[in-house]
């Protein structure tokens, strides 16, 4: 389709869907490819560019005195034939261009729009690119073509593919998602920027990524639904052209593949063949990327006037008898052979378009009509603004202009980069250091309306500006989800993790496909999808759920528990007993059984053993500095007092049981009551300068001991220094040793009542005590080390006062006939 004109714009667009090329023999000059397929859409594009040129003619604002002329080509859906076209275009091997033997004049064409594939857009840029030709594509949106070093003059007016990718991915966030594309430049750059954008910054990840075939392969295609109808993903992304949505639905609709959620792409969104009842189980409820919907003033009453000139004189060349017989379904004369025989009717030329409903009239929503518009809009105006220059102010060399009879391309090309225009629509037109308009889509949602009816709406648009950057408006209570539950699909490999666990990747698997751990002890997660586990502070353990730390549970020898309990009540038992045996010792004390061996000493005991009953109650309750500090102290202190009380009343048995032979007197002379106090005295005060050492030097101390119980805090109290504990420990055991052995020479003294034998038998059951006492101390853990240490005490003062007082009170008590003088000495008799 051709139009004279001072300045010529080139055009390809794909008029025919397929091409069949002659078999290459190399033995006769082959024939000219034949294309076949009538496009209606793809014509229409082809008539809007025209119509555009038109209306640019008809401005006097726009290009005055300035004739615009186009030279369409119709690509054939073929690279071979749309790359012929390119070159055509751009070096004028035409004899419609040829305008003189010399070649002067304006160039063949100053720009071109088209093409409609990335792949054909790719080949034909990389040459024309050289000569500097401008080429603005109304559809081609490979990433690719914004290399600005491979495609120095290339434009575009429909978003890249990165745009667009980056759109679907925003509407599907942390999706499980499969991917679709096709064999070529468009689904190859868009796969490499969907495993980008979907990776973890971006939130989802592919499940599955499949190359669908070109052509018939029905193995493939079987091959490729099974790994959908498999794979748990519910969302489908689909960059592909048209055939091949054509070939996978009717593999879809074999295999009965329902269930989906298919996300479009800009090359399939509005495609007619796929709305049809038949697939609408399968592709109902589709949300796509459609080019942005634009009006066009004015154009359909355009091709309503468009008629087919049989001796083509008229721009519209042949292409337009294609169309009428397309639409009309006949055929002009001389028909083909048989048309007639069969039924099939002439064309006169004289039909009316209005009558029938063609596809080429099909003009409720301009998408790639719009972007062509924009394209032929933006050269006119970057042609206009090089055409005002004013000499002297150019942007050339010297400040030079473009000479109207001199045009180049590359002169066409420096304005069209500063083109920045507004559509009677209200779309800004502009195009960044790539070549880029600023991006804007529709989104689109394939409805499937309850009388059965089929409606593609626009649920919302997504675009980017300068100021805002990108931004995705969805209406989402006009979705059309085709689920039971009319609700958004769940499509995750793994459900999230709840907090108190943390994701582990499944090796081999896509990075939204993980296994949900439980947090191990004293760790938790409190949030939803953690990657780690954090470990609790130092007093605080993890909640059964794993979910928060909670304060670690305090563990110590409590008042208020059982074992705490019986410990005190025993302790005070203790304690009530000396007094009461205090008592009634103070209530006898004239009587010869209190009397005898020192009753100061067995005062002086029984206060000491009262002491260490006490001193247990110190072991009982929260360790505190001061209880730590005294507890052992006390202890100490008080059993050195009743073992020394021991030590001496043994020794003065001995002493008086010496005095009775002949000549051994002086031994109670030496060891009177001032000698035993005495005695007393110093043993108790090198037990306190053992303690006081062992305080100044390593105190004992409360300490949180965590080694017992991972989730307890043991309160204990540390020794500080062990020697001195062992110093300690040692200094009693020391005095009880040496009172049981002196003890034990007594014990077959001939007196009625022989105390040192119930000193042997008391200091035998201290003895025993506090051996045992040292390996079960050592082994117990936490309070129950401090038990054992409390029943040790206890067991080895109710030792001592059974042993030592219990025949004293008893004979005070129950046979006051022997608490006599005579029968203590032996020299009576008693029963």
């Amino acid at each position: 389709m051709h139009k004279t004109g001072d300045v010529v714009l080139g055009g390809l667009f794909e008029v025919h869907y397929t091409s069949v090329f002659p078999e290459l023999s190399f033995t006769s000059e082959p024939n000219q490819p034949r294309c076949e397929g009538f496009d209606p859409p793809g014509f229409r594009h082809a008539l809007t560019m025209a119509f555009a040129v038109d209306e640019i003619n008809k401005n006097s604002n726009l290009l005055p005195n300035v004739t615009l002329g186009y030279s369409l080509y119709d690509n054939c859906a073929s690279l071979g034939i749309g790359f012929r076209a390119s070159l055509s275009l751009a070096s004028g091997q035409e004899e419609q261009f040829i305008l003189n033997e010399i070649c002067v004049g304006a160039p063949p064409v100053l720009g071109i729009v088209g093409d409609v594939y990335s792949t054909f857009t790719i080949a034909m840029s990389s040459v024309t690119g050289l000569y500097k030709l401008p080429i603005v594509s109304y559809f081609a949106t490979c990433s690719c073509l914004s290399d600005r070093q491979r495609f120095p003059s290339f434009f575009r007016t429909i978003p890249s593919d990165t745009f667009q990718v980056n759109s679907s991915s925003k509407q599907e966030l942390e999706i499980y998602t499969g991917l679709l594309i096709s064999d070529d430049d468009y689904g190859l750059h868009a796969a490499r920027s969907f495993q980008t954008d979907l990776g973890p910054s971006g939130g989802g990840c592919l499940a599955y990524l499949e190359v669908l075939p070109w052509g018939d392969n029905p193995a493939e295609l079987r091959r490729i639904v099974d790994v959908m109808k498999k794979s748990t993903a519910r969302v489908v992304i689909v960059f592909a052209h048209e055939s091949h949505m054509i070939d996978l639905m009717e593999e879809v609709v074999r295999q009965n593949v329902t269930g989906l959620q298919w996300m479009a792409s800009e090359a399939w969104t509005t495609v007619a063949v796929l709305q049809t009842p038949h697939l609408m189980p399968y592709l109902g409820g589709t949300l796509s990327i459609a080019i942005r919907r634009g009006e066009i003033p004015g154009l359909r009453e355009f091709m309503l006037q468009i008629r087919p000139d049989l001796h083509h004189n008229n721009s519209h060349g042949n292409n337009m008898v294609r169309f009428w017989e397309f639409t009309f379904q006949c055929r002009f004369a001389p028909p083909p052979a048989g048309w007639v025989e069969a039924g099939g009717a002439l064309c006169t030329g004289q039909e009316d378009l209005h009558k029938v409903d063609s596809e080429l009239l099909n003009v409720a929503e301009f998408r790639p009509e719009y972007n062509v518009y924009k394209a032929v809009y933006a050269l006119a105006y970057a042609l206009d603004n090089m055409l005002r220059c004013e000499p002297g102010r150019g942007p050339f060399s010297g400040n030079s202009c473009a000479h109207f009879q001199r045009l180049e391309p590359w002169q066409l090309l420096h304005y069209l980069q500063k083109v920045n225009f507004t559509t009677s629509f209200g779309d800004q037109v502009s195009f960044d250091e790539n070549g880029n308009a600023l991006p804007i889509y529709d989104v689109m949602n394939w409805q499937w309306l309850p009388d059965g009816q089929i409606k593609v709406q626009s649920v919302g648009e997504v675009k980017k500006s300068a100021s805002k950057g990108e931004e995705l408006t969805l209406d989402e209570n006009k979705i059309f989800w085709n689920f039971e539950a009319k609700k958004p699909p769940q499509s995750v490999c793994s459900e999230s993790c709840p907090p108190g666990t943390r994701m582990a990747r499944k090796k081999g698997e896509p990075e939204c496909c993980f296994d949900c751990i439980p947090c191990s002890e004293g760790k938790i997660s409190n949030k939803t999808d953690s990657m780690e586990c954090i470990s609790c502070p130092e007093d605080f353990w993890s909640s059964p759920q794993r979910d928060h730390c909670v304060p670690k549970k305090t563990e110590f020898l409590s008042y208020h528990e059982p074992l705490g309990i019986c410990l005190m009540t025993t302790s005070l038992l203790g304690t009530f007993i000396c007094a009461v045996v205090l008592g009634i010792f103070t209530h006898h004390r004239s009587t010869p059984i209190v009397r005898a061996n020192n009753s100061e000493l067995s005062f002086l005991l029984l206060v000491s053993l009262k002491l260490c009953f006490l001193c247990s109650l110190l072991f009982i309750g929260r360790p505190r500095l001061w209880t730590c500090q005294l507890r052992h102290a006390a202890f100490g202190i008080s059993f050195v007092l009743c073992v020394s009380c021991i030590l001496v009343k043994t020794m003065v048995v001995l002493a008086v049981f010496k005095a009775s032979k002949p000549g051994g007197g002086a031994s109670l002379k030496w060891f009177g009551a001032v000698q035993q106090r005495g005695t007393v005295l110093v043993l108790t005060c090198i037990q306190a300068a053992i303690c006081t050492a062992w305080l100044v030097s390593a105190s004992p101390a409360p300490h949180k001991n965590t080694e017992y119980h991972n989730d307890k805090i043991i309160y204990e109290c540390v020794v500080g220094s062990t020697v001195g504990f062992a110093v300690l420990l040692g200094y009693i055991g020391l005095l009880a040793i040496l009172s049981f052995l002196l003890a034990f020479l007594a014990r077959n003294l001939p007196d009625n009542f022989n105390e040192a034998k119930f000193i042997t038998f008391s200091m035998l059951i201290f003895c025993a005590v506090w051996v045992a006492f040292v390996p079960a101390y050592i082994n117990s853990p936490g309070k129950y080390a401090d038990a054992v240490e409390v029943f040790a005490i206890l067991a080895s003062s109710f030792g001592l006062l059974v042993a030592l007082f219990g025949p004293k009170c008893y004979i005070i008590l129950l046979r006051p006939e022997r608490n006599t003088k005579k029968a203590i000495m032996g020299r009576g008799t008693t029963k």
